[in-house]
């Protein structure tokens, strides 16, 4: 039954998904790769979508992910998968992390925690770059590998970039205009690439 197996898919993404929310997306590959719920490019759109919306990215992924699928229901059962853990886990550590916070192997834990974190935030990050930068089909031979370049995307995040930092470059900092530029809020820059992303169709074939 498709709610059953979309409680336990994001119910293991919930256990060992370390880290927050972008760890939750190697998971999601391989929900995509095993399944075929969505596409590579379903799921770079779930990124932007859970990262321009409010709450966690992990919970927002869930949701987009069990809507997909199978629709109100779906995102809710996928949602409630995905929190179950951590509510079990929270409620254990509540209980005897207290007891426990001080002792050398419990710190060691946490400690070993800390690189399988920051693998997973990693993988995150080059596979979002991965599917927002290149056409991954088209870099199955090298003789096609510079037509696989999104470069409208890459130009984009160059310039974003650009102006998020040039207030910030020495002997730029002076400048008031490019100082205001590099201080609007992230949301600005969002909205800005979305809009670019309307008007010249980014993603669409």
């Amino acid at each position: 039954m498709i709610y059953l197996r979309l409680f336990w898919e994001f119910c293991k993404t919930g256990l060992f998904a370390v880290g927050g929310g972008l760890a939750t997306v190697p998971f999601l590959q391989d929900i995509s790769q095993r399944t075929g719920w969505f596409t590579a490019d379903q799921l770079a759109d779930m990124i932007a979508v859970s990262e321009c919306t409010p709450g966690p990215i992990g919970v927002n992924m869930s949701t987009y992910t069990g809507f997909i699928v199978a629709g109100v229901p779906g995102a809710v059962v996928a949602t409630l998968g995905l929190i179950f853990p951590s509510i079990i886990v929270i409620l254990i550590v509540a209980i005897i992390l207290k007891a426990f916070k001080d002792n050398k192997y419990v710190q060691a834990a946490f400690y070993g925690l800390r690189p399988a974190s920051t693998g997973l935030i990693a993988a995150a990050c080059l596979g979002v770059a991965a599917i927002a930068l290149f056409n991954t089909g088209a870099l199955d031979s090298l003789k096609t590998a510079f037509s696989g370049i999104r470069w409208p995307a890459i130009v984009l995040a160059v310039v974003l970039w650009l102006l998020m930092n040039l207030g910030t470059f020495k002997g730029l900092k002076e400048n008031k205009v490019l100082a205001k530029i590099s201080k609007l809020h992230p949301v600005v820059f969002l909205a800005l690439a979305a809009i670019v992303g309307i008007i010249f169709k980014f993603g669409t074939k």
